[in-house]
C-alpha cells in the first residue's frame, strides 16, 4: 500500500473538470500538498494508507472558491455607509474614512477579519485591491490562504503613496519581495479609468507585459462613469483602454454593467476577462452585467464579492446563488447560468482570470489540493437529487465544514486552525468603536 498524507472520503466530489461530472462515494488522495488521485472509496482503502483520514459522509467536496475581486481590509468599514449611490458613497463616506483611518495596522486587522470570513465560507484564493498590499500579503501568508495582491495605482495621494510614480515604485518593490512566495502572487491594480491618467496606464501596460502579471481594474461600473469619460476623453472607458493597449488577456475588468455589443465582441476577440460582482452591483444600483451574453460570446467571466463595505459580506456561496438568479432575470431565460456554470465561475473561471488555472480551480490530479467541504445533510438541503444544484441554491456559508489550501487543513470542523477568532473579533470591535465615534463626530 502507498502511504499518502491525506485521504478525504466524501459523499460527493464535484471536480468542476470535466464539466458536469459528480463522483459519488469517492475519495481524494493528497500527497505533498497536491492531488494524487480521485477514485472510489473502496479502491482508495485498498490502495492507500493515509497519515490523516477525513470522512465526510454527507458532504460535497469541491475546489476551493476563488474570490476574484475583493478589498479585504474594508471589512472594517462594513455597514459604515449603506443605501447610497456609488459616487456619493465614495466621495462623502468611504474616501474620507480611508483618509482618517487607513494605515498598516488597519489593513492587517481588516485583512485578518476578511480572511477568517472567507475561509469560513469556502474561499481559498482571493484577488485583492487595496493599500498596503505588502501587509495583505503578509497576513495571507501567515494564515496560509492563497492570494493575488493588487499593486494599486490611483492619481491622488493616499497614506500609501503620493503620486502614480510612487505607487508604481512601491508596487514593484512588493512584487519583487513576493517573487518566491508559494501562495502569494501579484497583479497591477489601477483603480479605475476615472482615477488613473493615460501616462500611468501606458506604464502599467508595459510593466505587466515585462512581469507577466494580470491587470485588475474597475471598468464600466456605472452609467455616470461612461458619461464622464465621453465628456473628458471623447470615448467610453473601454475605448480609452483599448487605445492605451490594456484590452488584452491580462485584463480583469470588474463590474462591466454598461456594455455595447461592440465592446462585448472586443473582449471576446482580445480574450480579456470579466469579474462579475452581482451583490455589490445590486446594492449600489450600478446596473446589471450581461453575464449570459458574455458567456455566449466566449468571454471568461469570474465571480467576486467586492469589498464588505459595499456587499456587505465576502460569501462566495451566496454570490453563486445570486449570479445564477440575477442572470436568469436579466437574460429572461430560466436556463441562463445554470448551477454548474455558477460553480465554474467561482472556481475555474476565477483561476483562469488570475493566470492560476494550471494550479487551482478544479480537482484534478497534479493540481494543488485547494478544496472545500460543504455539508448537504442539513434539513434545508434535503433531499439531494442534484448535488451541484443543491450546493448553489441551498448551500449557505454555514454549511462549510472544512477547507484545505495546498493540502493544509485551514478550517477543521468549522473552526480555523491558523487564526484566533476571539482575538480577531476583539480587534474588530475596537476598530468599530473608534471608527463609529469618528463618524458620529463628523
Amino acid at each position: 500500500m502507498q502511504v499518502v498524507d491525506i485521504l478525504i472520503n466524501a459523499r460527493w466530489i464535484i471536480p468542476v473538470e470535466p464539466a458536469g461530472v459528480v463522483h459519488k462515494d469517492y475519495a481524494m488522495a493528497v500527497q505533498h500538498g497536491r492531488i494524487l488521485a480521485l477514485l472510489p472509496q473502496d479502491e482508495a482503502v485498498a490502495r492507500y494508507e493515509p497519515r490523516s483520514r477525513v470522512d465526510l459522509p454527507s458532504h460535497a467536496l469541491l475546489p476551493g472558491l476563488v474570490n476574484a475581486h475583493t478589498h479585504a481590509a474594508m471589512t472594517l468599514f462594513r455597514g459604515l455607509a449603506d443605501d447610497l449611490p456609488l459616487m456619493e458613497w465614495l466621495n462623502k463616506y468611504i474616501w474620507p474614512a480611508e483618509r482618517a483611518w487607513v494605515g498598516a495596522d488597519f489593513v492587517r486587522d481588516g485583512t485578518e477579519l476578511a480572511v477568517a470570513e472567507m475561509l469560513r465560507s469556502g474561499t481559498t484564493c482571493f484577488n485583492d485591491m487595496y493599500f498596503f498590499p505588502d501587509v495583505t500579503a503578509q497576513v495571507a501568508a501567515e494564515v496560509g490562504i492563497r492570494a493575488v495582491v493588487g499593486l494599486i495605482i490611483i492619481d491622488f495621494p493616499t497614506v500609501w503613496a503620493a503620486d502614480s510614480q510612487e505607487y508604481l515604485h512601491k508596487g514593484l518593490q512588493v512584487h519583487d519581495e513576493l517573487a518566491s512566495s508559494p501562495l502569494i502572487t501579484t497583479a497591477f491594480a489601477p483603480h479605475a479609468p476615472y482615477t488613473v491618467s493615460d501616462s500611468a496606464f501606458e506604464h502599467v501596460a508595459v510593466l505587466a507585459e515585462e512581469l507577466d502579471i494580470p491587470i485588475h481594474m474597475h471598468v464600466h461600473e456605472t452609467e455616470a462613469e461612461i458619461r464622464e469619460s465621453l465628456a473628458q476623453h471623447g470615448v467610453r472607458p473601454v475605448g480609452r483602454l483599448q487605445r492605451l493597449g490594456l484590452i488584452s488577456p491580462r485584463l480583469l475588468a470588474v463590474h462591466m454593467t454598461q456594455v455595447l455589443p461592440a465592446e462585448l465582441e472586443l473582449f471576446a476577440q482580445a480574450s480579456a476577462h470579466v469579474v462579475h460582482t452581482p451583490e455589490s452591483n445590486l446594492k449600489l444600483a450600478s446596473g446589471f452585467c450581461p453575464v449570459q451574453r458574455f458567456t455566449e460570446a466566449g468571454v471568461n467571466v469570474a465571480l467576486g464579492t467586492d469589498g464588505a463595505a459595499s456587499n456587505n459580506d465576502l460569501n462566495m456561496l451566496g454570490e453563486m446563488r445570486t449570479v445564477a438568479l440575477v442572470a436568469k432575470a436579466v437574460a429572461q431565460d430560466a436556463a441562463a447560468i445554470p448551477a454548474a456554470h455558477a460553480l465554474r465561475m467561482a472556481t475555474l473561471h476565477g483561476a483562469r482570470a488570475l493566470g492560476l488555472e494550471e494550479e487551482i480551480g478544479s480537482l484534478l490530479p497534479g493540481k494543488a489540493a485547494d478544496a472545500v467541504a460543504v455539508d448537504l445533510g442539513g434539513l434545508q438541503c434535503l433531499p439531494v437529487y442534484q448535488p451541484t444544484s443543491q450546493l448553489v441554491y441551498t448551500g449557505g456559508h454555514e454549511r462549510v465544514s472544512d477547507v484545505w489550501v495546498a493540502g493544509r487543513h485551514l478550517l477543521k470542523r468549522c473552526q480555523p486552525t491558523t487564526l484566533d477568532l476571539d482575538e480577531v473579533a476583539a480587534k474588530t470591535r475596537a476598530w468599530g468603536e473608534r471608527i463609529g465615534r469618528g463618524a458620529s463626530a463628523g
